[in-house]
């Protein structure tokens, strides 16, 4: 009897994990993480004095969530074991730990469930037209396409400065974390050095969109080449939304930053490179985590655009974080079309579903909470008791850091590696929660629950 209820007991603990994508995605992304800090904290992984557990920690989960913030730099402090396992790290965490989970039980003879499925698709497609299997060809072949067309263009950029070998391993090296968005580099000063190649700058910043748009639209333009005719109007209201908001975000973005750091971080350049500087923060800023111009130097208002941007991330199904930009695209057609008085929002002659609405509503509350409750425990952390006038400009340091780590961007103003331990484990917190997403976590540990038989009579308030 008692061999009875410990099988009945671990089926349903089989069926609880496996047939749950969220706690699939939580409890994979953990463990990715933990064998990550492990292989971290070897002595083999450093290039000088063994790497602290918190340190491991926090690198480890910087990787794998695909953010790019460090506290020790990645090219000095780390052999190149260690450098290779923060790029194994991030490889994985830029294609999402539930699509190779997905992978291994099909390697295994098993077929995931429907509930996995659905959520598999969910994740790369907007319709229910592709198999698990169509999907995770289509995801790994593009990357590896799209990443060795970088390591290609990169080499060559790189190979008047360095050896073949070592101009290779760093194309390599920058070519992952730039389609995965993760803004790792193994340069103290990140692409600064670069900042006035064109190449390696336009190289970047192509592989950064791409790993920013979601596999749905990659795949959907890989479907019907734009040099087609009509091409727009068969693409889907989803593909639509992310070319369309991005191309915005990208412009706008470029010339704010031109306007705003015109006579400061932009002035040693000639009005070119002026120009390319810009485009190159612009598009790095949402996720990407690399830089050309010092972060730490730029006006206050520059730093809060910075934040509105990092917050919006890239698209859905990609290697970006942030709340999405179909998201923020959702939210502003709602006001736009009550503006209007309309009560549906509509754009390129389709209804967005209530349902899509709804959900945008509860990712950004969610979203605005979390980095709420994160920079409060960082000023307790950090500051404590300090009074004001003793901590003028640390606020908005320590916002842009939380926003920076729950949106995976990797951008930091310096304040990283002057945090505490408990600290920088608040920022790890934020990394892992902006990677999965507030709305994942919370479905991982929460039980599933039967939709309620009644509601109770309803009633209007006074909003506004």
């Amino acid at each position: 009897m008692t061999k009875r209820f410990a099988r009945n007991d671990w089926s349903d603990f089989r069926r609880a994990i496996f047939l749950s994508p969220a706690r699939l995605s939580v409890i994979g992304f953990l463990l990715l993480i933990g064998l990550g800090t492990a292989l971290l904290t070897l002595p083999a992984a450093a290039d000088g004095p063994r790497l602290g557990v918190v340190d491991a920690l926090f690198t480890a989960t910087s990787a794998s969530c695909v953010t790019g913030l460090i506290v020790v730099d990645t090219g000095t402090a780390f052999s190149l074991f260690g450098q290779l396992v923060i790029l194994a790290l991030i490889q994985i965490g830029g294609l999402g730990i539930m699509t190779l989970s997905t992978l291994f039980v099909m390697m295994a003879g098993r077929r995931p469930a429907l509930v996995g499925r659905l959520a598999i698709q969910d994740a790369y497609t907007h319709s229910r037209d592709w198999t698990p299997g169509e999907i995770l060809r289509d995801v790994a072949l593009f990357a590896a396409l799209v990443e060795g067309i970088g390591v290609l263009v990169l080499f060559f950029c790189f190979l008047p400065d360095y050896p073949p070998l070592q101009a290779f391993y760093t194309a390599l090296f920058h070519s992952v974390s730039a389609f995965c968005n993760a803004g790792f580099s193994l340069f103290s000063d990140s692409l600064i050095g670069y900042r006035e190649n064109w190449v390696v700058n336009l190289t970047v910043c192509g592989l950064i969109v791409c790993g920013g748009l979601g596999f749905l639209v990659l795949s959907e333009l890989n479907r019907r080449p734009l040099l087609k005719r009509r091409v727009w109007s068969r693409l889907s209201l989803h593909s639509k939304l992310v070319l369309s908001t991005t191309a915005i975000l990208l412009t706008s973005g470029t010339l704010l930053i031109l306007f705003l750091e015109w006579d400061n971080t932009l002035a040693s350049l000639s009005p070119p490179n002026r120009f390319l500087g810009a485009l190159f923060q612009s598009t790095t800023l949402r996720t990407g985590g690399f830089n050309t111009l010092p972060i730490g130097e730029m006006a206050n208002v520059t730093l809060f655009l910075f934040i509105l941007f990092m917050f919006v991330g890239g698209g859905p199904g990609s290697c970006a974080g942030g709340v999405k930009i179909t998201t923020m695209a959702s939210l502003f057609l709602v006001g736009l079309s009550r503006f209007r008085h309309h009560y549906r929002p509509q754009v390129f002659f389709r209804t967005i579903h209530e349902s899509s609405v709804t959900k945008a509503m509860s990712v950004v509350l969610t979203a605005m909470f979390i980095i709420a409750a994160g920079t409060g425990c960082l000023l307790i952390t950090e500051l404590g008791g300090v009074p004001h006038p003793e901590s003028r400009g640390k606020f908005l340091e320590l916002l842009f850091e939380m926003v920076s780590a729950f949106g995976t961007v990797g951008l930091s103003t310096g304040a990283t590696g002057d945090l505490t331990v408990w600290g920088r484990l608040v920022i790890t917190g934020a990394m892992f929660m902006g990677r999965l997403g507030p709305l994942m976590v919370a479905l991982a540990v929460t039980r599933t629950t039967t939709p309620p038989r009644y509601y109770y009579a309803s009633e209007r308030i006074m909003i506004g």
